[in-house]
């Protein structure tokens, strides 16, 4: 299991840390969810029997643990929320999300694909990371997420879709994000 647990870590750390980074921009807590997907990964390890590759193995591990992350997160927002009675809508704090902080980007065009995809739902953005950022096939980005092929097409086609109309009403009509 050694090995083999070394030899996960070897090929796919950086992927998967840059996979669960660009799902929640903050890096201590991206080295957080790696960590908690490599202790899921020794406690199943048993559980993988090759049916599909390592990588989808382990990509479909922390997409499941970054969806915990998001749902724990939730959850806590709505008890503030609930404590302090602002209702359904919550504070209106303004949105300061920063692009990821690790990234330094001198292109205007990549800063505006990064905002657009805060735009996306966590699936979308699920999709466009797996397919565009990490390179996977639609087959494995099928594996990672558990969803049918169809699906993984349909989200990323949607989440085109959302990318394309923020960035159009962003810049006015700038349709050459289509393409990502």
């Amino acid at each position: 299991m050694r090995a083999f647990f070394d030899e996960l870590y070897d090929h796919y750390h950086q992927d998967l840390f840059q996979f669960i980074y660009y799902m929640v921009k903050d890096r201590n807590l991206a080295e957080d969810l790696v960590q908690d997907v490599y202790v899921k990964v020794l406690k199943s390890y048993h559980s993988f029997h090759g049916k599909s590759s390592e990588k989808t193995w382990l990509f479909s591990i922390a997409r499941h643990v970054t969806i915990d992350h998001f749902r724990r997160q939730k959850r806590k927002r709505d008890r503030v929320a609930e404590f302090f009675d602002w209702g359904e809508k919550g504070p209106q704090l303004p949105d300061r999300d920063p692009l990821p902080e690790e990234i330094i980007i001198q292109s205007e065009d990549v800063k505006h694909v990064y905002r657009a995809m805060n735009q996306c739902s966590v699936d979308q953005r699920t999709v466009l990371i797996l397919r565009y950022i990490q390179g996977l096939s639609i087959k494995e980005s099928s594996e990672v997420t558990g969803w049918t092929e169809s699906k993984v097409k349909t989200t990323q086609h949607r989440a085109l879709k959302t990318v394309k109309e923020y960035t159009d009403s962003v810049e006015g009509g700038g349709g050459e994000y289509e393409k990502i």
